[in-house]
């Protein structure tokens, strides 16, 4: 039963617009929703539009496992300038002529940076160094050098080759991509490394998220949508599990074990497959699980 005051349980997917940042997506949410128990599964960038996850209430302990989950990008890509931010939201501070760029020299350049690759993230990034975020520290004047780490490229693609010019007239070539990636690859980050490959600098112009794991934009709504008809908008907790997540459902007394924090007898999936949402026989979505061992191991429980 839900106590009286709080919002629903479940996700809701938000096509966020331009010019706002996610925390006021989140802001927005809560009131709509009536409660402050509301989180995201990743944020955005205020450039940025397309699949935000939000979840409200109990659904918010999915956000952290939803996070890790595979993302779809459409983006612009200008070659010919480096930008402070990677973006177009920051200042230039390179240009140089696209004349000499052929298409095979960029189609080599993607092919460097697909598959496993190890990335620096842009320094205007949310990571954190020594408790304070990297893009704060860079706009109070700080030199941010950031660890690369290892993220997969599954897919690059290029869609469409245009020519640009800068405002003095310098050649420039704007590449419309798709991009299939983990999660913590910085699309920012492989515009400037295609530059920096080509020795022309890149960076953002345009970015669209279109899929965050399951949820696609073609399920999401508008922030104006939202405001007509919230409660009709929210993806109830249990169906978004099931969305998201390998199922497993268990018999009455398995169930009861579960909640109980009793490790029992796992259901014999492949241990890359995780986390599995557990139901019991009436369908009610139990507990986020983890196979060791033979065992399951609860990461959650949601009732």
């Amino acid at each position: 039963m839900k106590r009286k005051g709080t919002g629903p349980d479940g996700l809701v997917i938000v096509d966020k617009p331009a010019g706002i940042t996610s925390h006021t997506v989140v802001a927005r949410i809560r009131k709509l929703a009536g409660t402050r128990k509301v989180g995201h599964a990743g944020t955005l960038d205020p450039m940025a539009t397309g699949v935000l996850v939000i979840g409200c209430e109990r659904a918010t302990r999915l956000l952290g496992h939803l996070a890790l989950t595979s993302k779809t990008y459409e983006a612009t890509i200008r070659l010919g300038q480096a930008t402070v931010t990677d973006d177009a939201e920051g200042d230039v501070t390179a240009t140089v002529s696209t004349a000499a760029v052929n298409p095979e020299a960029i189609e080599a350049g993607i092919a460097a940076l697909t598959g496993d690759i190890e990335q620096v993230p842009s320094s205007v990034s949310a990571i954190k160094i020594d408790g304070k975020r990297s893009y704060t520290r860079v706009r109070e004047g700080e030199e941010v050098e950031l660890a690369s780490r290892p993220v997969t490229v599954s897919r690059f693609e290029v869609h469409a080759r245009r020519e640009a010019q800068a405002e003095d007239g310098t050649p420039l070539i704007d590449l419309d991509v798709t991009v299939d990636c983990t999660s913590g690859t910085y699309i920012r980050a492989l515009a400037r490394d295609l530059g920096a490959g080509l020795g022309t600098g890149g960076h953002l112009t345009a970015l669209r998220r279109t899929r965050v794991g399951p949820y696609t934009v073609d399920g999401s709504h508008t922030l104006a949508a939202l405001e007509d008809s919230f409660a009709d908008s929210v993806l109830p907790i249990a169906d978004a599990a099931a969305a998201a997540f390998t199922r497993w459902d268990v018999d009455a007394e398995q169930a009861r074990l579960l909640v109980n924090g009793v490790r029992i007898a796992g259901p014999g999936m492949d241990r890359s497959v995780e986390p599995i949402a557990v139901f019991d026989p009436e369908g009610r979505f139990l507990a986020l699980i983890e196979e060791r061992g033979g065992k399951a191991k609860s990461l959650a429980v949601f009732v």
